[in-house]
């Protein structure tokens, strides 16, 4: 995720801890829709939607934060 941040990422994870917080949560949710799709959990369509729109949410604010401080 976001290779060109990469040197920033690490340093934000380090620093920032609403940066490591969206992180963390954001793999946490990649982890689980990743078992999910594999049916090594079950949930339902409507729920499994709902993680992946919460993970693209979280995204979003992680890029948002790395081009405003990439900025900076």
């Amino acid at each position: 995720m976001f290779p060109e941040y990469r040197d920033l990422i690490t340093r934000l994870k380090n620093e920032d801890q609403h940066f490591r917080k969206l992180f963390d949560e954001h793999n946490e949710l990649d982890q689980r829709i990743t078992r999910l799709d594999e049916r090594i959990e079950l949930a339902t369509d409507m729920e499994i939607e709902e993680l992946k729109r919460r993970k693209l949410h979280l995204k979003d604010e992680m890029h948002a934060l790395l081009r405003e401080r990439s900025a900076a």
